[in-house]
């Protein structure tokens, strides 16, 4: 969650960082305000961009009479598409110099860092050679040796002692403010010294981790509901991610990723998305009636899709939710239904029972795209998506790989013998998929729930801790479904207990948890190997299964699949399956910033495999692991086939799609730069989900 510089400033001063007073107007009440002192004043902008005084959305008031026209100004001004829902006005602030801080949680560096220039305001970013990154670990926190490394690196060998103790305590209350507060980005832009000797915060912007804020409602009155669309607004109250687009196909899909490969094919295929929305892991009837409502009421929705493959969501519960929903009315417009996966057929009988002209069920993608150009309006507007031709993928030198069981347990040492130990046992969605497990042949030997031990919970025994549970059984693997605020801590019981295959489905932890999860990991030395978190788990096909997944789509064979994606991997393994090209293993790495297994591990892990005949790799927009999967194929001159599928390539920059870690850095190479790190690293990138399998096929050389 995003702050503007008013809500960011009255944070700071909760944490006892000084900034100036401030006060705010809007549209209806700027023409009457009196600021409570003399000029001269500042008016601010309050939109979520950067670049508001280049932009001129700061201006300095000396006249009374020049306040209302100044305000009416900015209030029409449009800066990076956004017009302020208000302004803060504020009195002058003498200023000695002006400086650059900030606390940012940096996903390319994997650690906190501490920043500061001795170049404030619009210039810091001309004056690059003026900057100054610190790593703060996790685990110590600021040092004061990093203190004084930027006092030093901002004033100078001759700095006035008498200035670093309020420099020192600004610090340290900024970086308790992250800690308290769970901030992803703590900056302060420009810092001004006064000729007096005080530091003060002369502006603000702070980022609210999403998880933080789910876990913690007092937070929320840091949200100022003015920056989002009524639409973005009723998404958000119901838990749904919501992004708006230009076309006319509302879209409702269960998981981000398969809502991104969605939204690209519509976009590729004419039928230009009009949304992203993500369900997420629940569809009741309340949420489903929300996301409906949404879509039916936009004006620019003319048809929607409903696209859903079952995996921890059961396709019989949603179409069950879109009934209730509807509550016995036809829909306004067209829904074209598409279900796979969990209880689909349940789900699409359910639908079809409705004996609706205007509900559309469909099995399969090409039959609703089908249904979809048969229902396009004469009148709607052309959005053109263009679809780069990609380079077919080299034919397999040598033998081919033909579908079967494989002689080795996919690279990863996990069998149908492994032994698996359940964290969180006894919750509700914990026993669905442990019995789901246990019907594909899993074996699971043994669970943990504090203070609900000497039970058990569908044969399997329960204990306190996983130490008793580890005393009692060897364990192969852990799998964790521990609610967010506590995962961490399970992830950190099964390492010290040297499980040697943690495997975290929980979602929504905080960042900060996991840089703290992954430097103890380091730092200790564990042999634990970390799967996610938010990660539908892991399957070897035919022998085990230690996740979410439904296992119906899997069967063996000589691929190996790595994705960020939950609902997209159960997509693609049914359609490799289809065409009969089975898997040696599947594995979600987590959607997630940090996570513990990245692509290029498991590649390491499946390079030797006898089983493995060819790797691929499903991505998403953000962060760099392709990239780095790129560098790797390349440095290691890895011997396999690696195909790649990108989600999330017509998505909009600047833009949050579901996942933590799925954002388009506005300002960075983004897509393009992802897509040409692996052509140019000879991985073939497949165009679209419909043409993976021939592709595949062609790698293997079958």
């Amino acid at each position: 969650m995003l702050l503007n510089e008013h809500q960011s400033k009255l944070l700071y001063r909760e944490a006892g960082i000084r900034t100036p007073d401030g006060w705010t107007v809007t549209r209806d009440d700027y023409a009457s305000f009196v600021p409570p002192c003399p000029p001269p004043w500042f008016v601010k902008s309050q939109v979520l961009a950067g670049g508001r005084g280049k932009a001129g959305g700061v201006a300095r008031v000396d006249d009374p009479a020049r306040l209302a026209p100044e305000c009416a100004r900015i209030f029409d001004l449009v800066i990076k598409g956004q017009k302020p829902p208000l302004l803060r006005i504020e009195p002058g602030t003498a200023i000695a110099r002006e400086f650059y801080l900030s606390f940012a949680v940096s996903r390319a560096r994997e650690s906190l860092v501490l920043t500061v220039s001795s170049a404030g305001g619009m210039e810091v970013e001309a004056a690059r050679d003026s900057v100054l990154i610190q790593n703060v670990p996790a685990l110590a926190g600021v040092a004061d040796r990093q203190v004084r490394a930027a006092f030093f690196h901002l004033l100078g060998p001759n700095a006035d002692k008498a200035l670093f103790a309020g420099f020192a305590d600004l610090v340290r209350r900024l970086h308790g403010a992250v800690v308290d507060y769970g901030l992803l980005l703590a900056e302060i832009n420009p810092l001004v010294l006064t000729p007096g000797g005080e530091w003060i915060a002369l502006d603000g912007k702070v980022e609210i981790d999403d998880n933080v804020r789910a876990a913690r409602p007092e937070l929320e009155r840091f949200y100022e509901p003015g920056h989002a669309s009524p639409e973005e607004n009723a998404a958000r109250a119901a838990g749904l991610s919501y992004v708006k687009m230009d076309g006319w196909v509302g879209t409702m899909v269960n998981g981000a990723g398969l809502a991104m490969g969605t939204m690209d094919l519509l976009n590729f295929s004419g039928l230009p998305a009009a949304n992203f929305m993500d369900l997420g892991g629940g569809a009741d009837r309340e949420r489903m009636a929300t996301a409906m409502g949404l879509l039916f009421e936009n004006p620019a929705v003319r048809v929607i899709f409903v696209n859903l493959f079952g995996g921890i969501v059961s396709a019989r519960q949603v179409a069950e939710a879109m009934i209730g929903a509807l509550g016995g009315r036809r829909p306004p417009k067209p829904v074209v239904a598409r279900m796979d996966g969990y209880e689909a057929e349940e789900g699409r009988a359910l639908l079809a029972g409705l004996a609706d002209p205007d509900v559309h069920v469909s099995r399969t993608m090409a039959e609703a795209l089908k249904v979809l150009r048969e229902l396009r309006p004469a009148d709607v507007p052309r959005v053109d998506y263009v679809r780069p031709d990609e380079p077919e993928p080299a034919e397999r030198a040598g033998g081919s790989f033909v579908g079967g069981a494989s002689p080795a347990p996919g690279g990863l040492g996990l069998s149908r013998s492994s032994r698996v130990l359940v964290q969180g046992i006894t919750g509700k969605a914990a026993q669905l998929h442990v019995r789901l497990m246990q019907e594909y042949g899993t074996n699971v030997v043994a669970g943990v729930t504090p203070f609900k031990g000497g039970r058990e919970v569908l044969g399997v025994p329960v204990y306190d801790s996983v130490r008793q549970a580890c005393a009692a059984h060897a364990i192969d693997a852990s799998i964790v479904f521990v609610p967010a605020p506590f995962a961490a801590e399970a992830i950190l019981e099964a390492a010290d207990n040297d499980v040697p295959w943690c495997v975290c489905i929980t979602e929504h932890i905080p960042q900060a948890d996991m840089l703290r999860v992954r430097e103890t990991l380091r730092v200790t030395g564990s042999r634990t190997r970390l799967v996610g978190p938010n990660t539908p788990g892991l399957i070897v096909p035919g022998r085990t299964k230690i996740g979410i997944m439904p296992g119906y789509v899997y069967t063996p064979g000589p691929v190996a699949i790595f994705s960020r994606s939950g609902t997209l991997t159960y997509e693609t393994a049914s359609r490799l399956s289809a065409a009969s090209i089975g898997q040696s293993v599947c594995v979600g790495i987590g959607g997630d910033p940090f996570i513990g297994l990245k692509y290029v591990d498991f590649l390491e892990l499946v390079r030797d495999d006898p089983a493995t005949g060819a790797v691929l790799v499903l991505g998403e927009i953000g962060g760099t692991a392709e990239e780095e999967l790129a560098r790797y194929v390349v440095e290691t001159q890895f011997p396999k086939p690696v195909l790649a599928f990108i989600a999330g390539r017509t998505a909009p920059a600047g833009k949050r799609l579901g996942h933590a870690g799925a954002i388009l850095e506005e300002g960075s190479g983004g897509i393009a730069d992802k897509l040409a790190a692996l052509r140019a690293a000879g991985i073939a990138v497949c165009p679209d989900l419909k043409s993976l399998p021939g592709l595949m096929a062609r790698a293997l050389g079958l």
